[in-house]
């Protein structure tokens, strides 16, 4: 994988509540070495954007929908030009894949959600790969909601 991908899971019910789930991520397979989790203190809190050359990750939101952007980095470490969006939410389950080279950034769309971060790199590994951006830099309208 190459390029940022949905790895679809999918949801369970019956009467005694729901079951979430996404059987086709394998976390030894993946390479996983740490995970986080993120809860904004506030609705469009946007967090961004960070990259890494080295570094993987898989994105998955248990509580809420959650706007992530993805943007690739030119051969000089250098945001492109074209962003691509994701919306994740607990309604569907899934997860976003960001490899390395990648730029990316998300925000909370209803207020008190919960986001979460796999990684292919330990802390120290990320600390000495890491790339930061302004928020805006691709552009404060990739940010907005579009009416449709």
């Amino acid at each position: 994988m190459t390029k940022p991908e949905i790895i679809e899971g999918n949801i369970a019910v019956d009467d005694r509540g729901n079951l979430r789930f996404c059987n086709d991520f394998n976390f030894a397979e993946k390479g996983i070495k740490r995970f986080y989790q993120v809860e904004n203190i506030d609705k469009n809190v946007i967090r961004a954007f960070h990259a890494h050359l080295n570094e993987k990750k898989y994105v998955f939101v248990p509580k809420g929908c959650f706007k992530v952007i993805c943007v690739k980095l030119d051969k000089d470490g250098r945001m492109g030009i074209t962003p691509e969006t994701f919306i994740l939410s607990d309604k569907k389950p899934s997860i976003l894949f960001i490899p390395n080279g990648y730029a990316n950034g998300f925000m909370d769309l209803e207020g008190d959600g919960i986001i979460q971060f796999f990684s292919t790199s330990t802390l120290e590994e990320s600390k000495n790969d890491d790339i930061r951006f302004e928020w805006d830099t691709g552009g404060k309208g990739i940010w907005e909601t579009k009416n449709r």
